[in-house]
């Protein structure tokens, strides 16, 4: 079998970490911006999120849930309010002290000190607090219930080690917030938010994931109970790419949330929250990329169908550019996933090779090199970017057809990529879970350091807590693994807890972690 040359200098297989940066660089997705920890979005970055926002807010809306938009700077009294909370936030928060800077003796700038806040400003790393002293105005009695709001933003999380899209100190999401009467109108939905949140991963990002509860140690801060959807990148590490809590009355008493029951007793509201972020743009990457470049589903690439004229710079490029627009505005006619084609004539000058590569790299789903032959023939040469490779003779799989028959099963053949990409990973991900560890000594060797790609364990637990989960986390810790969630659809526990060896009551993820 002839060597395939790849588009990217680094392979997944010789160095992961090194292999995403290039794909981000190389995709044109994003840029570091001069601030540790913090990007720029280039278009096709952004316009991958744009496409992810949309569909996620039509779902949101469809549920009730009203958007609306609350402050950036939030003071650090509303966070002291909840103990728990603030807590788990407090190393990462970045404050603001001052309004005002002056010059200074050697010709900076330094903070005035006249210009001291009477109290400091958190920049939003969430928005429990700020959002739950509006509630506390909004609800007045059961006739306000439930409140269904959602905001999409940007927060701040002063990380110290950072990676694009995976874990940066500003990074954008949606978060929403809801207050209900009860307990059972909380959970169903908090439950609603991480059924969204699975089906979209499924189906929209054509990305597996596990929907199950968090353990103790790894709820959100001041939660109850956290549940997540758990993604397996190609390096066998999880991504945690969701996350849907239910917060109890906890922020509630803390911020006077309370209404009027029926009966005239005043009762607290029980809250939840729910977000997605840019994280699972890195997900994208790392679920579908290979060492070309980047794989987009087809449901959210800002373009679906590339048409790439072969411009010779000669009397032939005007009636090439009008068979290529032709071809564009009848594609862009049809409709899959629901939608019309996103479809773009690259009418840039350049060789046709050199765009090509580059939308090869961006991971566009299907593209059309059309040259003067294809014209006089009436033809297209197709790329399907998934299928991107001749095998037998290591050169670009070009499909050459009528250019009629591709309009006329372009939609069917985008919708077969959604599919095809979803089912690679799905393949990938269940030959790489491992059942039947009985010993922490046989799940140590199994993650040693000779097994590269060791994918994740499903093993049996007793649902520690306290001091007893915390000894489970630190033996974890020292195999540089975590637990993940305990899935919603597994089969009953029957054995012992493989961290205790009392009789284990459900059954549990774990692995490396993102």
């Amino acid at each position: 079998m002839p060597a395939i040359k790849h588009a990217l200098s680094t392979s997944r297989q010789s160095d992961f970490a090194q292999w995403y940066q290039e794909v981000i660089s190389e995709a044109e997705m994003a840029e570091e911006s001069g601030v540790r920890g913090c990007m720029v979005i280039k278009p096709w970055g952004y316009g991958i999120w744009e496409r992810i926002q949309r569909l996620m807010d039509d779902r949101i809306k469809a549920a009730g849930v009203e958007n609306c938009y609350f402050p950036l700077f939030i003071p650090l009294s509303y966070f002291a309010k909840e103990a728990e909370h603030v807590e788990g936030f407090a190393k990462e928060m970045a404050v603001v002290t001052h309004h005002r800077l002056i010059g200074d003796d050697k010709g900076g700038l330094v903070p005035d000190p006249e210009a001291k806040l009477e109290e400091p400003l958190v920049v939003r790393p969430t928005s429990e607090t700020v959002i739950g002293a509006a509630m506390a105005r909004w609800i007045q009695s059961w006739r306000d219930l439930p409140l269904l709001t959602n905001q999409w933003a940007n927060v701040v999380r002063w990380e110290m080690r950072t990676r694009m899209f995976l874990r940066t100190s500003e990074f954008l999401w949606q978060e929403g917030h809801t207050a209900h009467a009860d307990r059972d109108d909380a959970m169903a939905e908090t439950l609603r938010a991480l059924e969204m949140y699975r089906s979209f991963a499924e189906e929209v990002l054509a990305m597996p994931v596990i929907a199950g509860e968090k353990p103790e140690n790894e709820r959100f801060p001041g939660a109850v109970g956290t549940w997540s959807i758990e993604a397996m990148m190609q390096d066998g590490k999880a991504l945690q790419a969701g996350t849907s809590h239910y917060l109890g009355t906890g922020f509630s008493e803390a911020s006077g949330i309370q209404y009027q029951d029926n009966e005239g007793a005043q009762q607290y509201c029980h809250t939840t929250s729910w977000g997605v972020s840019t994280r699972l743009i890195g997900g994208l990457i790392m679920v579908h990329g290979d060492d070309d470049g980047l794989r987009v589903p087809p449901a959210v690439a800002p373009h679906q169908i590339v048409v790439l004229p072969m411009l010779r710079d000669n009397d032939e490029d005007a009636a090439l550019l009008d068979y290529c627009e032709e071809i564009r505005k009848a594609l862009a006619a049809q409709t899959a996933l629901g939608e019309p084609l996103r479809v773009l004539l690259d009418k840039r000058p350049g060789k046709a090779t050199g765009k090509r590569w580059a939308w090869v790299k961006k991971g566009v789903p299907l593209i059309l090199e059309i040259g003067g032959r294809d014209m006089a023939e009436g033809k297209v040469s197709v790329i399907r970017r998934d299928r991107l490779w001749n095998e037998e003779n290591g050169k670009v799989a070009f499909t050459g057809e009528a250019k009629d028959a591709f309009v006329a099963r372009a939609a069917a053949e985008l919708e077969d990529v959604q599919r095809a990409l979803h089912a690679e990973a799905t393949q990938r991900r269940e030959a790489n879970i491992t059942r039947g560890i009985d010993s922490l000594e046989v799940l140590r060797a199994f993650y040693s350091d000779d097994a590269r790609y060791p994918g994740w364990v499903e093993t049996q637990w007793c649902r520690p807590s306290g001091a007893e989960l915390d000894q489970v986390v630190e033996t974890l810790k020292s195999m540089k693994l975590t637990l993940r969630n305990v899935p919603m659809d597994s089969e009953p526990a029957n054995g012992e807890c493989l961290f205790t060896g009392k009789p284990a009551v459900e059954r549990i993820y774990v692995a490396r972690a993102y």
